[in-house]
């Protein structure tokens, strides 16, 4: 957990770094709102590598550029994590998801290439019903990528803390996205 706290840190701390240099990426327009939908996908890590084999979901993202090499964001979506079979058994254990709302920033540190870090709440949502006994996680998402006019490519790790139960994703985001 502290090397994740340490990688967010660094991930602010050169976004915020880059804000001030004079990045020419020209792919977030200042004062501009630019909205994209995403499929993301990933592997479980953490306690959910033990019930989940791989996680898929869809992402709506609303991001406005501040500068021309840095934004603030507003993210929400879906995610479900499939489930294993418990071992010995033809049962599988129950599947769930969870519904994201973060917040973020995204700086551009070449053309093109960005890092970004997010953090929000996770709603998790249980396979017996809509957030039956589900829990909230606090979610911390570091990421970097490569985005142009229309796409946005990123590699992410989505960590899911609270409640004793913390897990993660490690995983891919693919958007196509427009200018508002």
């Amino acid at each position: 957990m502290k090397k994740l706290s340490k990688l967010i840190a660094v991930a602010f701390a050169a976004a915020a770094f880059f804000v001030t240099t004079d990045v020419k990426a020209q792919t977030t327009p200042a004062n501009a709102f630019t909205f994209s939908l995403g499929v993301a996908a990933g592997v479980p890590t953490g306690n959910a590598h033990n019930y989940s084999t791989f996680n898929l979901g869809g992402t709506g993202r609303l991001q406005y550029g501040i500068t021309n090499n840095f934004a603030v964001l507003f993210e929400t979506g879906g995610d479900h994590f499939f489930s294993k079979t418990i071992p010995g058994t033809d049962v599988r254990y129950a599947s769930y998801g969870v519904i994201p709302l973060k917040g973020g920033v995204k700086g551009f540190i070449a053309p093109h290439i960005y890092i970004a870090g997010e953090a929000g709440a996770g709603f998790e949502v249980l396979e017996h019903g809509l957030f039956r006994d589900g829990q909230t996680k606090l979610i911390l998402a570091p990421s970097a990528g490569w985005a142009n006019k229309h796409w946005d490519v990123g590699v992410r790790y989505d960590s899911f803390t609270g409640d004793g139960n913390n897990y993660g994703t490690v995983g891919v985001r693919v958007a196509y996205g427009f200018q508002l």
